[in-house]
């Protein structure tokens, strides 16, 4: 059952990791890399944390995570907002 949850991880955080490389086209698809890998990581803690019994990191944690998750939702939201799309393309850093 241990090997399952690690091949598990890798899968989990080298596929984010992929994604995150290959597709940087759209914010949206960023951000769902970034909580793929997330997701990874919280399996993998979980796994860490269940041998030691010290759960009680894992709210301090998915707490990070969903912070992480609504900063970046929000940065979406301004950035449609304001230009209308959410391509990096268009998205010009030297505006004001």
């Amino acid at each position: 059952m241990d090997l399952f949850f690690n091949y598990l991880f890798y899968f989990l955080i080298f596929g984010g990791l992929w994604s995150f490389v290959s597709k940087r086209k759209h914010l949206l698809s960023v951000l769902l890399s970034l909580e793929f890998i997330v997701l990874g990581l919280f399996i993998y803690i979980a796994v860490v944390l269940l041998y030691y019994n010290m759960m009680y990191f894992l709210m301090y944690f998915l707490t990070f995570a969903v912070c992480e998750g609504s900063l970046g939702l929000g940065i979406l939201v301004l950035m449609i907002r304001t230009h209308g799309n959410d391509y990096f393309g268009s998205f010009n850093v030297l505006q004001c």
